[in-house]
């Protein structure tokens, strides 16, 4: 086996690390190799970080162009979601002590070889507050789905690197510890069996599974959105256009907001990011109002394709082909609403 391996940092450039030689008994803690990474890209608007200011409505400061080009407002007159709906994070940790956080992780588990569970690159918690960050707490952000709760599943280092089979070990433990929504805001351009394997775990136990498109990999496949019980999310700005460094292949499956993108930080923070990571996010968001809703319409014993069904249904046209559009909470809602 090669002791280098290119890998897609997903802040700008592919590059070569040297793999690192781990005792297999701790691998349910550290990863042998690592092949891919979180799915943000290096600009940000203002660099800054902003500190938590007080809100009049909503906790939306008027920057989270997002919420109201979803009509997550509209959404949440029907739904803002139920604290035993479970959204997994897969990232690299959830700062749970976070004002907008606190409170909201039910579970975590730590498959990293960091020293802490917590979120020390700062992308997990960033993740965690637009799916579900508190609303109405006078302080910071509204989340797409306020009412769910998270599950911390830390498979990314504190550089914000993974291993995929590290990655399917995480898939597997949130589903069984009753994930209903999956996000996977990381990518790589290497295929794994068993990544691939343990997404098709999560879905036959009903789970729904959001993966980042990528950014700046052209027309490169990326995993694990690729595989198709995964909803490959790309990204869009504020004018419904696809980031020009957004992936935006055939096989990707939606769109979602991810240029801009505010959100909560660790210690207390909150700051723009953008990505495909963001976007799929949202789309996780959205998931989790969805199964507040949702009936299991054919039998099945599940509702996560019915949740699937109406995410995309639900999506505003965009103009690009290859997609079935741009997500919308409230045409999604309704879509759910309608299919009873």
């Amino acid at each position: 086996m090669p002791t280098t391996k290119s890998i897609y940092l997903a802040n700008v450039l592919l590059i070569t690390l040297l793999a690192s030689v781990i005792n297999p008994a701790t691998v349910s803690i550290s990863a042998t190799t690592l092949n891919g990474s979180v799915a943000v890209v290096s600009y940000e608007q203002g660099l800054e970080i902003q500190e938590p200011q007080l809100t009049v409505s909503n906790d939306l400061p008027g920057k989270q162009w997002a919420i109201t080009k979803i009509m997550a407002p509209q959404a949440w007159e029907v739904t803002s979601g139920e604290p035993e709906i479970l959204i997994a994070v897969l990232d690299t940790g959830i700062d749970k002590n976070q004002k907008d956080l606190s409170g909201k992780v039910e579970a975590e588990v730590n498959f990293t070889n960091s020293d802490t569970v917590e979120d020390v690159y700062g992308h997990g918690t960033h993740i965690a507050g637009i799916i579900a960050a508190w609303a109405n707490n006078e302080t910071g952000v509204n989340g797409l789905a306020p009412d769910c709760r998270l599950l911390n599943v830390k498979v990314a280092d504190d550089q914000g690197r993974f291993d995929s089979k590290v990655v399917a070990r995480g898939v597997i433990w949130a589903a069984d510890h009753g994930a209903r929504v999956i996000n996977m805001s990381l990518v790589s351009l290497e295929p794994s069996s068993d990544l691939e394997e343990a997404i098709n775990y999560a879905w036959s136990k009903g789970a729904v599974i959001v993966a980042a498109a990528g950014n700046l990999v052209g027309d490169k496949t990326v995993y694990p959105a690729y595989y198709s019980r995964c909803i490959a999310v790309a990204a869009t700005d504020s004018s419904d256009c696809i980031a020009s460094w957004s992936s935006q292949e055939e096989w990707v499956d939606v769109a979602a907001p991810g240029v801009d993108i505010y959100s909560t930080l660790p210690e207390n923070k909150y700051g723009y990011k953008s990505g495909t990571s963001m976007a799929a996010a949202h789309v996780s968001g959205v998931a989790g109002l969805l199964f507040a809703l949702e009936k299991d319409a054919d039998g099945d014993g599940f509702i996560n394709d019915e949740v699937r069904y109406a995410l995309e249904k639900g999506c505003d046209g965009l103009d690009v082909s290859a997609l079935k559009g741009r997500i919308n909470a409230y045409h999604a809602v309704n879509s759910a609403l309608t299919s009873k």
